[in-house]
């Protein structure tokens, strides 16, 4: 008994500390470019994205919708629901390490043909016993699966962000558009008003005999058209309140408003921050980096396939014919073994296993790389929107000012007598499509805020929107020894380089 218990220990010794074959994970080297571009100057280390959503968004209501919908979302619901399976999926990936115990009993009753008696006796046969696996993961098989399923976990975990920031943009977003939506009424009802004067003054010069019946014709088809978008505006606010109410989780209802869209103040000419804190903001990147370390791993897991298994089975407890006799009686059994089996012809299945999940891993490395240069092109485009749209925005409030006063100044020149209906009518209706332009150029201001925000990876915080006990049960995933190539924040490799097999040797 003292041999086998010290096989045992050397076994043990031998599965715990041998080397997990395959490639550690180093992250794949890509070029960023040094500044992003725009027609700012000098990048800073400070960003727009460093500041958490309720700084960027002041608006008290929105602040409170956002809120609601980070609580009652269900995208967000059903991202945190993934997380939980995905850690799950880590505890049974690793459970693998440690020893497989569990139990077995039987009960039989017979009779036994022995040609001597008379009637052949009748036998009970009870068992009772506990039995033991144990794969020693000698070449690291186990321990790279569970590396494969913890970068799983964090890639999960990286979704999960990347909803929570989606989910604060999209609010933002739809609200402004409500905002924006809000102001076109506000517009249209003031022109309405405007046409109806007109049409009163019109129908008044009519009748004393000065104006035409053209011009009161004129005027009223222009006041019906004015007043045809109020319902059409009605029909987009209630759109537009439902899909916030989805993103809130809620039934359709009325939204409230906080400050108009006039008075929403965000930064305009908000600091993109450095790019090379870009691969660290962004959940999507993150995620993508993730999915590298995951086929990373399983590039392992198929290197130690080509490796014997080396495994221990035991079982120990009691046979008797007697039931109280199984554990006291002298009947007791037990049985040690040790097994090791491997390949050795599979028809090239696991070299094409192989392969396969080489294949695997170049395919993520370059999807990561994809999404950093689709990333650095959304802040390129926010960021020109920006700069542009406050120019656009500047000349539209110039020609919005000069219709204004045309306005006023036809209708003084047709109650003198100076002009025509038609140089009324005509600067009416060059003022409103000028004015709702101005307020969807305003609305598009704060949506390129909006976007660059979302661009540069801010709208979610670590703090605030992490599931309690993530951080530590991650930290202890990454301390034990199963998992200490795994990387976060850095590479980190503990275990000894192992190089691929080539594919000439298998």
């Amino acid at each position: 008994m003292k041999r086998a218990s010290l096989i045992l220990s050397l076994l043990a010794i031998l599965g715990l500390a041998g080397c997990a074959v395959g490639p550690d994970y180093e992250r794949p080297a890509i070029e960023t470019p040094s500044e992003f571009r725009s027609e700012i100057g000098p990048e800073e280390s400070a960003s727009l994205a460093d500041l958490p959503w309720w700084e960027v968004y002041q608006d008290e209501a929105l602040q409170r919708l956002i809120e609601e919908a980070l609580d009652n979302n269900f995208d967000l619901l059903t991202a945190a629901a993934r997380v939980e399976q995905a850690r799950a999926q880590v505890g049974i990936e690793r459970s693998a390490i440690f020893p497989q115990v569990g139990y077995e009993g039987a009960a039989q009753r017979g009779q036994i043909f022995t040609g001597l008696q008379s009637p052949n006796p009748t036998i009970n046969s009870f068992l009772g016993a506990f039995n033991m696996a144990w794969e020693l993961d000698v070449w690291g098989r186990i321990r790279r699966a569970s590396e494969a399923s913890l970068a799983n976990l964090m890639a999960t975990e990286d979704v999960r962000r990347g909803v929570v920031q989606s989910l604060v943009t999209d609010v933002a977003a739809a609200y402004f558009d409500l905002l924006e939506l809000d102001l076109e009424m506000e517009i249209a009802i003031r022109t309405t008003d405007s046409f109806k004067q007109t049409l009163d003054l019109f129908e008044r010069q009519y009748l004393g005999g000065v104006g035409n019946k053209l011009e009161t014709s004129r005027a009223a088809a222009a006041l019906a058209q004015t007043a045809a978008a109020i319902p059409s505006l009605e029909n987009r606010i209630v759109a537009k309140e439902n899909q916030l109410n989805i993103l809130l989780g809620r039934y359709p209802g009325p939204i409230p408003r906080g400050r108009p869209l006039v008075e929403q103040t965000l930064v305009l000419q908000a600091p993109p921050g450095l790019p090379s804190t870009l691969l660290e903001r962004r959940p999507d990147i993150q995620q993508a980096e993730q999915n590298i370390v995951a086929a990373n791993a399983l590039v392992g897991v198929a290197v130690a396939n080509f490796f014997p298994r080396i495994g221990l089975t035991s079982v120990y407890g009691g046979q008797s014919t007697e039931l109280e006799n199984v554990v006291k009686g002298p009947g007791s059994i037990w049985a040690i073994a040790a097994q090791l089996s491997g390949p050795i012809f599979q028809g090239g299945a696991l070299i094409e296993s192989y392969r396969g999940q080489k294949a695997l891993f170049d395919q993520a490395r370059f999807q990561w790389a994809q999404v950093i240069v689709s990333a650095f092109a959304e802040v390129s485009n926010a960021l020109t929107a920006q700069q542009k749209l406050d120019d656009v925005r500047a000349q539209q409030e110039i020609a919005v000012g000069a219709l204004k006063e045309a306005v006023r100044l036809a209708n003084l020149r047709y109650v003198g007598g100076l002009a025509t209906y038609f140089e009324v009518l005509e600067a009416q209706q060059q003022l409103f499509p000028a004015e709702n332009q101005l307020a969807q150029t305003r609305r598009d201001q704060l949506l390129a805020t909006v976007a660059l925000y979302k661009a540069l990876g801010g709208g979610w915080s670590a703090d605030d929107f992490t599931p309690p006990g993530w951080f530590e049960f991650a930290q202890v995933c990454r301390d034990t020894p199963e998992n200490a190539s795994v990387p976060r924040e850095e590479v980190t490799a503990t275990d000894q380089d192992a190089a691929p097999p080539r594919d000439d040797a298998m």
